[in-house]
């Protein structure tokens, strides 16, 4: 099923009575999500990405703008009558009801040409478990199942009603790390099973990168980007979005450009042909780094943390942003990093310039 938001607003009335400043939840949010593709909402708390999630789940009223199912405006329909299946953070499962039984609910809830005989019910339920790897835990209470169990039983209440679009608001934050990792291979293969538009909230960059087809990056309401992960990572449209993506998170110098010549300090770091001259942000991914004794970016050694097949040298650089400077290099090339200080050559497609004023990005040939 094809979703389409159109110029989406949500409004909150003010707090603060005296003030009577109105709070914008989310702004004028357009975008159309393809049939069958799962969704990153991706940005900070208070992005609005949670808000927009319960828009088109029908839970909370837009302030303005459409929400399509297909050729099918649903703004106003209520959220039982949308056909979606949402998976909230708590999975809020009934914790005196038996896995089946929790499954079975929202079945047990349909009413009139809807409602389904209680063997198709039953068919549908152990279906659905089965789909999520819990058909065997079907007459547990949910105090019984740990933490990834009891996200399977939620998945799978929210997928027996084979709903037209599947919602989910950051359900792996109560995960430890090693079950998120599993529970988002699990999402996406279920996701793939199943060819149901899905639309993931959540705040873990790395979580959204890994599993969606198109990532939504959000701040203070406002979309920022949107695009394929990798296409977002490799070409960020403003600082927020480079520094928001990566692990390690991108390193940030204060720079200007002369000459078509980026300083980095005193030192020319690179040709930026076709960009004037001003004072910049530069962005370098810790995988721009290349250790060159002859490299005209010089950092200060603080450490080598060895991580097997590559090594995060850490240094310092007195017009860094970040505390420390950390790149990615191969193990091999690190072993000469043994003095006070270490140089650099830079990989062009690893670096982004951005204005000083506005933050959006500034964009030069690379060659």
């Amino acid at each position: 099923m094809k979703v389409v938001l159109q110029n989406l607003t949500k409004v909150f009335p003010s707090r603060n009575k005296k003030s009577g400043e109105e709070v914008v939840a989310v702004n004028d949010f357009t975008f159309e999500i393809p049939d069958g593709k799962l969704i990153g909402l991706l940005g900070p708390s208070g992005c609005g990405k949670s808000t927009t999630l319960y828009m088109i789940s029908g839970l909370q009223k837009p302030t303005g703008g459409k929400i399509f199912f297909g050729d099918d405006d649903v703004t106003e329909l209520s959220a039982e009558n949308r056909g979606v299946g949402l998976v909230f953070q708590n999975y809020a499962l009934y914790p005196h009801l038996t896995v089946k039984q929790n499954i079975l609910f929202p079945l047990q809830n349909l009413k009139g040409a809807d409602k389904l005989p209680k063997n198709q019910m039953l068919e549908r339920a152990y279906e659905a478990a089965k789909l999520v790897q819990i058909d065997n835990l079907m007459e547990r209470k949910p105090s019984e199942l740990s933490g990834g169990q009891q996200q399977r039983v939620a998945i799978a209440r929210a997928l027996v009603k084979m709903p037209k679009v599947l919602l989910l608001d950051e359900p792996l934050s109560n995960l430890d790390a090693r079950l998120r990792l599993q529970t988002r291979e699990e999402i996406r293969r279920i996701q793939k099973e199943t060819g149901i538009t899905t639309i993931f909230v959540t705040h873990d960059q790395e979580e959204a990168m890994s599993i969606s087809d198109m990532i939504v990056v959000m701040k203070l309401g406002v979309v920022q980007q949107i695009g394929a992960p990798q296409a977002v990572y490799d070409d960020p449209t403003n600082l927020f979005v480079a520094k928001f993506l990566g692990t390690p998170p991108i390193n940030v110098f204060e720079g200007e450009v002369k000459a078509e010549k980026l300083y980095v300090g005193d030192s020319a770091v690179l040709d930026v042909p076709g960009v004037a001259d001003q004072p910049v942000y530069v962005g370098i991914r810790p995988e721009g780094f290349i250790p060159d004794a002859n490299g005209p970016l010089t950092c200060n050694l603080s450490g080598v943390d060895v991580m097997g097949r590559d090594v995060s040298l850490v240094t310092t650089h007195e017009s860094s942003l970040n505390p420390v400077v950390r790149s990615i290099v191969d193990a091999d090339a690190a072993k000469n990093a043994n003095g006070i200080t270490v140089s650099y050559s830079l990989k062009p497609h690893k670096v982004f310039l951005f204005n000083k004023e506005t933050e959006e990005r500034v964009y030069f040939e690379v060659k």
